[in-house]
C-alpha cells in the first residue's frame, strides 16, 4: 500500500521522464525535417530520412506524448497539489497546447516527407523548431515561479 505522497512523488518522476523524452523529439524531428528538405525526393538520403523520421515519432514522441499527459493527468488529480484559484496553471496550459499543437503539426508533415512532397520550407522548419523551446520556457516559469 503506497501513501498518496509516495504516488504523487513517483507520478510526478515518470511525468518528468515522458517529458524530457517528448521534448528530445520535439527538438530533434524538426532539425531532421530541416535535413530531409535540403535533399531531393527520391535520394537515397531522402529514404534513410524517412526511416528515422518515422521511427522518432512512432516509436518514442508518440509514447512519450501519451505518458505525459497521463502521468500529469495523474499529478493534477492529486488533491492540494494545484492551486486552482491561481493563474499560473492556465499559462502552463497553454505551454501544453503549443506542444500538443507542435507534435501534432510534426505528425502531419511525416505524412507529406513520405510522399515525396516537402510540406514546409527549409526555413519554415527552423522557425517552427523555435517553438518547443519557447513553449517549455513558459511552462518551466510557470511550474517552478508560480508568477500569479
Amino acid at each position: 500500500h503506497l501513501s498518496i505522497r509516495r504516488q504523487r512523488q513517483m507520478c510526478i518522476r515518470d511525468s518528468v521522464i515522458s517529458v524530457f523524452a517528448w521534448m528530445a523529439g520535439l527538438f530533434y524531428l524538426p532539425r531532421l525535417y530541416v535535413y530531409h528538405s535540403q535533399v531531393a525526393p527520391g535520394d537515397v538520403r531522402s529514404e534513410l530520412f524517412k526511416v528515422m523520421e518515422r521511427r522518432l515519432l512512432k516509436a518514442i514522441m508518440n509514447p512519450a506524448m501519451i505518458a505525459s499527459y497521463v502521468f500529469g493527468i495523474l499529478v493534477v488529480l492529486t488533491p492540494g497539489v494545484i492551486d486552482w484559484t491561481a493563474g499560473w496553471w492556465h499559462l502552463k496550459m497553454a505551454g501544453i497546447a503549443a506542444l500538443t499543437w507542435c507534435h501534432m503539426d510534426l505528425a502531419r508533415a511525416l505524412k507529406g516527407f513520405a510522399a515525396d512532397q516537402r510540406p514546409r520550407s527549409e526555413r519554415g522548419w527552423r522557425i517552427l523548431n523555435e517553438v518547443p523551446t519557447l513553449a517549455l520556457i513558459v511552462i518551466v516559469v510557470m511550474v517552478i515561479a508560480k508568477p500569479f
